[in-house]
């Protein structure tokens, strides 16, 4: 009975001050702020700070003093700041208070199909806006639908979004995003501006990165800024994340050519040299050795085969002929990995026909 009773008392051994202390700790640890990845961390937070692409940017800002946006109708290839602008012209016209209520967001990864168009967006759309901005600022009459890779809608979802378009334009405004125009339906092309986003070039991607890096604290070579530009392909998101990776990889230290490749997946020049001179010699079981030990090192195909096409391309070893043979061939195996065939297969078929062509030459 005694030690039931002494059981409560004995729940807490700690002093008054320690239970302060750990409790002050602890809700110290909850203020500290959450890593964030640094695409979103840099994202542009107003029109002005989005990378060249100067025409959307100037139609953006007097479309904000007039207080006055059309359908819009955004595409380009990805990394080009399709997003980040509308996202950040939104910000701009109902600030952060309004934001939450005035936009919606619709992505590839939503459910998106005619029954979503039907209820969804036309509940959201036929709501009146109303509210005013706490910073006194004028606030437009009307809300914003932002449908991201709009390309990946069914024809049928498209085709529902017409008459919602029309029928609620006094109080919802449509932003498309898109990779390929060419996806998307022509009535709903017909209703929106159109704006092609270019990708970067490298002295703006260059730039950025710099920044990045200077505002990180991370030490990094000319070398390795300009490959990095050079593995991205215009692609600002990729170029910042690798570089985020790169950072974490290294611990402090600073970043080489060397430490992009292993990131990047990038296939060393060494191994693609390596796969060739097994092309020259003419030995089948030569060149099958090195395939395999390509595909155990955990080199992807399809980044041969892109890397390859630029060698080729710019090679001066292989003839016209030569080249436009190699080059059909790279596409035949693109096509075929990305129907889901086997790589290894489809990498011996890819250099056994550079080896006919290149030991035909000799």
């Amino acid at each position: 009975m005694q030690a039931f009773l002494k059981g409560p008392s004995s729940i807490s051994t700690k002093p008054p001050a320690a239970k302060e202390r750990s409790a002050a700790g602890s809700s110290g640890e909850g203020k500290r702020l959450k890593p964030v990845p640094w695409v979103e961390k840099y994202r542009p937070k107003n029109v002005d700070e989005v990378a060249f692409q100067d025409e959307v940017v100037a139609v953006l800002k007097k479309s904000l003093e007039g207080a006055d946006l059309p359908n819009l109708l955004f595409y380009g290839p990805p990394g080009t700041g399709k997003t980040s602008t509308i996202l950040a012209a939104a910000q701009e016209l109902f600030g952060p208070e309004l934001f939450r209520q005035r936009v919606l967001e619709l992505n590839a990864s939503d459910e998106r199909g005619i029954q979503v168009i039907r209820e969804k967006v036309k509940a959201f759309a036929q709501l009146t806006a109303s509210g005013s901005r706490a910073d006194g600022e004028v606030c437009p009459p009307f809300k914003i639908v932002i449908l991201d890779e709009a390309d990946s809608m069914t024809s049928a979802a498209q085709a529902a979004l017409r008459r919602t378009m029309e029928k609620e334009s006094k109080t919802t405004r449509f932003c498309l995003i898109c990779n390929y125009i060419s996806r998307i339906i022509e009535p709903l092309t017909s209703r929106c501006s159109k704006f092609r986003f270019k990708p970067l070039s490298d002295k703006i991607q260059q730039q950025r990165l710099l920044d990045v890096s200077e505002k990180e604290n991370v030490k990094i070579t000319s070398e390795a800024v300009s490959y990095l530009v050079k593995v991205s392909d215009g692609d600002l998101r990729k170029a910042i994340t690798y570089l985020q990776s790169a950072t974490r990889l290294m611990g402090g230290k600073e970043i080489t050519e060397k430490t992009v490749t292993e990131i990047a997946g990038v296939i060393p020049r060494e191994t693609i040299d390596g796969l060739l001179s097994a092309c020259w010699s003419g030995s089948f079981e030569k060149l099958e050795t090195v395939a395999k030990n390509l595909i155990n090192e955990g080199y992807a195909v399809a980044q041969l085969i892109s890397q390859l096409h630029d060698l080729v391309v710019e090679s001066e070893d292989f003839s016209d002929k030569q080249k436009s043979i190699i080059v059909e061939k790279l596409a035949e195996v693109d096509k075929c990995l990305a129907d889901g065939a086997d790589e290894y297969l489809q990498l011996i078929s890819l250099c056994a026909l550079v080896m006919q062509q290149l030991t035909r030459s000799t």
